[in-house]
């Protein structure tokens, strides 16, 4: 058996929401979508920008994968709708999602705004909901079942001074532990990445300090830096059969640092 054909994903289709990103950077859902083309999954790569989208299916082609890019904003349900058909009228079904899609925020409750809440909340828990809503009965068409996974973060565990956003992470896990309750009778595993921090284009640019890219590095306790691709191995492996006997599960991919004492406020 070649490593290829262990990870079951021949003949597999996957849907990755948020796979763009800045030029030729290497985000989340990037990696992730490159690394399921390279174990044998048609991919379609969705993304707001659809200019980043296609950016990551050249990127794939280019390996001599296979995948197609669709712009969507996922939180318009009418779009999740359209995407999941898009994808199936291109491949001809779906197995695998990879909800990626999420932004950051800063602050107390006392600090956030009502607004500012909502979106948080909206983009990081609810887009999982619609596209999940809409996969799921596609997955189920396919017959075999099919695999989710969902994108949360350590801050979920130890929060920072990171209100709003612990909070939507924190529900992402609980959504999940949810979904595979709901799911597993149709044969749908749904699991968790909690990611630490790692450098992808939409931490640096932000900007950072090299003095703040090390502290970064010193906060794992193997004293390295994670990248978008350690985070797109997880999610490979979670939807991968490798991991057939494993859903409702968080799987933290952060070098060791919630093993450690948080700092408030870093970027991460």
């Amino acid at each position: 058996m070649t490593e290829t054909e262990s990870f079951g994903l021949e003949r597999k289709v996957a849907l990755i929401a948020g796979g763009g990103a800045a030029g030729d950077g290497i985000g989340n859902g990037r990696a992730a979508a490159m690394l399921l083309a390279r174990a044998g999954a048609k991919v379609m790569v969705a993304d707001r920008d659809p200019a980043l989208a296609l950016r990551t299916v050249e990127m794939i082609r280019a390996e001599g994968g296979i995948a197609e890019a669709h712009a969507s904003d996922i939180a318009q349900e009418d779009q999740c709708r359209d995407l999941v058909a898009a994808t199936v009228a291109a491949f001809g079904r779906l197995d695998c999602l990879d909800n990626n899609v999420g932004i950051g925020s800063r602050g107390s409750v006392v600090e956030m705004s009502q607004s500012d809440w909502q979106r948080v909340m909206r983009i990081n828990v609810e887009t999982m909901m619609l596209l999940s809503k809409h996969a799921i009965p596609a997955m189920m068409e396919s017959g075999d079942g099919g695999a989710i996974v969902n994108v949360s973060s350590i801050s979920a565990l130890r929060p920072r001074g990171l209100t709003a956003y612990t909070a939507s992470k924190g529900a992402v896990i609980a959504l999940t532990r949810a979904m595979a309750v709901d799911h597993g009778p149709d044969g749908i595993r749904v699991n968790c990445v909690a990611p630490g921090p790692v450098y992808t284009p939409m931490v640096y640019q932000r900007g950072m300090s090299d003095a703040a890219r090390a502290a970064r590095s010193k906060a794992s306790v193997l004293g390295v830096e994670g990248t978008g691709w350690d985070v797109g191995m997880a999610v490979r492996f979670l939807l991968s059969a490798q991991s057939r006997y494993v859903t409702g599960q968080t799987l933290v991919v952060d070098g060791g640092v919630t093993l450690q004492g948080p700092e408030r406020d870093s970027q991460g």
